[in-house]
């Protein structure tokens, strides 16, 4: 995990430190990692764990056969931070200039919890920068459960500075990752927890109000074209009821929409079944090709 004005990052499991490119693009630094080649796939973070889409990397059914582009948001680990909230559609902004900068016209596009409301913006504001769209779990405060939603974020968010980071942190996390996550997690992403507890400030300090501004409905989900892979863990909606109706809007929504339930996980998905998930979205690309006819048909473990 990167720590704050670092570039190296641990390797899930392989105890091998990996670097991240340091970027410029609209004035601000995003760190950066790019991998592999083929058709290009973008990851977008959500609160807290920078890194959590790092075991999606050292997958073979997305690394041999994918160009991987992993980055932290402004805000986290080593790149740029601000004293002000970023709005989602200025995280969008920044995802697309991201893409610009390393020539990449059109990718896949995948983004969990905060991160996937970022990358719905992106589909609305740049709808051919997005090939196809794959929401894990996303920030919605949407149906009858987004009051309650609404008013835990807010409890987050007053609460920050007040209590030890680490307990806000771990809180957060056992609410929406489940009891025990930190054995997967410190395996999985090695140092992700303090690396969160060090990004506290920019989750809920900044990224809450931006979520809390932030305005999407049914109205905003027909206008995207893109085919969608909504996701939710199997999990997931012991731990909160929100989790399971966001999905099923999604489903009634959006105009060209795939379900998938990621067995064995709940909220920390990436994390907790990187093998599972990555093999969906491999199926899901390969029905959704940017490319006509890519790719060679391939088993899900190659």
């Amino acid at each position: 995990m990167c720590a704050r004005g670092y570039t190296a990052c641990l390797s899930p499991g392989v105890g091998e430190w990996r670097i991240m490119d340091n970027v410029a693009v609209d004035g601000i630094t995003l760190e950066c990692e790019v991998s592999g080649s083929g058709e290009s796939a973008i990851f977008i973070h959500g609160a807290l764990i920078a890194d959590s889409f790092r075991p999606l990397l050292f997958e073979p059914v997305l690394a041999n056969h994918y160009k991987l582009v992993l980055y932290h948001r402004r805000g986290y680990a080593g790149s740029s931070h601000s004293d002000a909230s970023t709005s989602i559609a200025q995280q969008a902004a920044d995802c697309r200039a991201l893409l610009h900068h390393l020539g990449i016209e059109r990718a896949h596009v995948v983004g969990h919890s905060s991160g996937a409301c970022i990358a719905i913006q992106l589909a609305l504001d740049s709808p051919d920068t997005v090939g196809s769209l794959a929401l894990l779990e996303p920030a919605l405060i949407v149906g009858s459960a987004g009051p309650a939603y609404r008013d835990a974020l807010l409890r987050g968010r007053e609460r920050y500075g007040k209590e030890p980071p680490e307990q806000l942190v771990d809180e957060f996390l056992q609410a929406r990752f489940g009891a025990g996550y930190r054995a997967s997690l410190d395996r999985m992403v090695p140092g992700a927890f303090e690396q969160a507890v060090a990004d506290a400030g920019t989750s809920f300090d900044q990224e809450v109000p931006a979520l809390l501004e932030w305005r999407f409905g049914e109205a905003e989900a027909k206008s995207i074209t893109q085919p969608v892979l909504a996701v939710v863990g199997s999990e997931s909606t012991a731990l909160g009821a929100r989790f399971g109706e966001t999905h099923q809007l999604l489903l009634d929504w959006l105009p060209d929409v795939r379900g998938f339930v990621l067995p064995g996980a709940a909220h920390g998905m990436q994390m907790q079944n990187a093998r599972d998930m990555a093999g969906a979205l491999a199926d899901f690309w390969a029905r959704h090709p940017i490319r006509p006819g890519y790719p060679l048909t391939r088993s899900r473990s190659s």
